[in-house]
C-alpha cells in the first residue's frame, strides 16, 4: 500500500488547461432552449431520432424531449441506475441497468426485460424491428423489439485480457450490422449473425496489456457506405460498410470518437489537439492546438463548423478548412458529457451537471 501510494504522490500533475482568449464569434450562434434532466453520467449515450432526443440520467430516468423546444413528451422513472443507455427507433427505446438487464419500453413504461451474460457500456441499437446488443465480453445479442424474444447471438473473442470501458461501436449499414470487435470492425447478417466481413482498423501491439488495448471507440464518422472509427490510442481508419474493404488506416493517439464529412474526417487527441485527414486517403488537412489539455469530447461536423465540447463546459465550434476557432458557446460549467450533436439544424450538448443546452449556429 506505501509502495502504490507513494507512486500516486509522484504522478506528474495533469497540465493546465489552454486559457481561452478572447474571441470574436465568426459564426453566431442563438441558444433556443435549455432544461435540466438531473445529473448525468457519461457513459449514458442519447439517441436522436427525428426531432426526438432520448436521454437518461445518472437516476435512472428516461426522458423523450421534443428538439424544437426542450419540452418532455414523456418520462419513464426506472428507478434503477443505467449501464448503457440510449437505444431509440421512434417507437421503441432500449437501456441496459447495471445489473446487466436489458430493457424496452416507450411512452407508457418498460415493455420487456432480458438478461445478459456480461455488462455492457454500449448503447443498444434498435433497429428492423430487433434490438442489438454489444457485450463487454465481446459478445454481440439480437431479440425482437416486440417481445424480447432472443434471435441469435455471437461470442465474442476471449484472448484480450482488458476490455475498454468505454461506449463502442454498434451501427446499421443498409442491410448490415457494423460492430467493433476489439480493434476489427465486423459487418454481421442482422438476420441470423453471420459475419459477412472483417476489417482490422489495428493490431494488439506491445509489452503489457493496456498497451494492448486498441478497442474501437465511438462515435463513428460516416457519408455515405463509408466508416471512419478510431481504435483507442492507436490508429483512425475508414472502411466501406458494404464491402467491409479498408480504405486506409493511420496512427494516432485518441480516446474518444471521430466526425465526417464529404472531404474530411475529424479528430481530438488525448492532449487536446484536433486534427482533420482527407477522407479519400488518410492524408493530413490541419491541426489546431488552440484547445490543448481541455479534456475535448469526440467532435461534431455540422454546417461549415465541426463543435466539439470541453471538461470547463463550453462548445467550441472550429472552421472545417483550417482549424479556427469561430465561437465558444456557454453552458452550466461542468463537462459536456454527451454531444455535441444534431437535431436537425439544432446543436444540442449535455453537461455532467445535467444541462440539456441546445443552439442554433446561423
Amino acid at each position: 500500500m506505501a509502495l502504490s501510494l507513494a507512486a500516486c504522490s509522484s504522478a506528474p500533475e495533469r497540465p493546465a488547461p489552454t486559457p481561452l482568449p478572447p474571441l470574436v464569434a465568426l459564426q453566431p450562434a442563438t441558444q433556443v432552449w435549455n432544461t435540466a434532466i438531473g445529473a448525468v453520467d457519461p457513459l449514458l449515450t442519447p439517441a436522436v431520432h427525428g426531432q426526438t432526443l432520448l436521454l437518461a440520467n445518472a437516476a435512472g430516468a428516461v426522458l423523450a424531449l421534443d428538439g424544437a423546444n426542450g419540452q418532455v413528451r414523456w418520462r419513464v422513472e426506472l428507478a434503477q441506475p443505467l449501464s448503457a443507455a440510449a437505444g431509440f427507433d421512434g417507437q421503441t427505446a432500449a437501456v441496459v441497468t447495471q445489473d446487466n438487464e436489458l430493457l424496452a419500453l416507450n411512452s407508457a413504461g418498460v415493455q420487456w426485460r432480458a438478461r445478459l451474460p456480461a455488462r455492457v457500456l454500449t448503447a443498444p441499437l434498435v433497429a428492423g424491428q430487433r434490438v442489438f446488443v454489444l457485450a463487454n465480453d465481446r459478445s454481440v445479442h439480437a431479440f425482437d423489439a416486440r417481445n424480447g424474444a432472443p434471435l441469435w447471438q455471437h461470442r465474442g473473442r476471449t484472448a484480450e485480457a482488458l476490455v475498454l470501458q468505454q461506449s463502442g461501436v454498434l451501427l446499421p449499414v443498409g442491410d448490415t450490422l457494423v460492430v467493433g470487435l476489439g480493434g476489427r470492425l465486423v459487418g454481421f447478417d442482422p438476420l441470423n449473425g453471420r459475419i459477412r466481413w472483417d476489417a482490422a482498423i489495428a493490431t494488439p501491439r506491445g509489452v503489457n496489456e493496456i498497451e494492448r488495448l486498441v478497442d474501437l471507440v465511438g462515435r463513428t464518422g460516416r457519408v455515405g457506405d463509408q466508416l471512419c472509427v478510431r481504435a483507442f490510442q492507436a490508429a483512425v481508419g475508414c472502411v466501406d460498410g458494404a464491402s467491409g474493404r479498408l480504405v486506409w488506416t493511420q496512427p494516432a493517439d485518441g480516446a474518444v470518437g471521430l466526425s465526417a464529412d464529404a472531404e474530411r474526417v475529424y479528430g481530438v487527441e488525448r492532449n487536446g489537439r484536433v486534427l482533420a485527414w482527407r477522407r479519400d486517403a488518410g492524408a493530413r488537412a490541419w491541426s489546431s492546438d488552440a484547445l490543448l489539455h481541455r479534456g475535448l469530447t469526440a467532435p461534431l461536423a455540422a454546417g461549415r463548423s465541426i463543435a466539439v465540447g470541453d471538461a470547463q463546459g463550453f462548445v467550441h465550434l472550429l472552421s472545417r478548412d483550417d482549424g479556427t476557432l469561430l465561437n465558444r458557446l456557454s453552458t452550466d460549467g461542468s463537462a459536456i458529457v454527451a454531444g455535441p450533436l444534431l437535431l436537425g439544424n439544432t446543436l444540442v450538448a449535455v453537461t455532467r451537471n445535467g444541462g440539456v443546452y441546445a443552439w442554433r449556429p446561423q
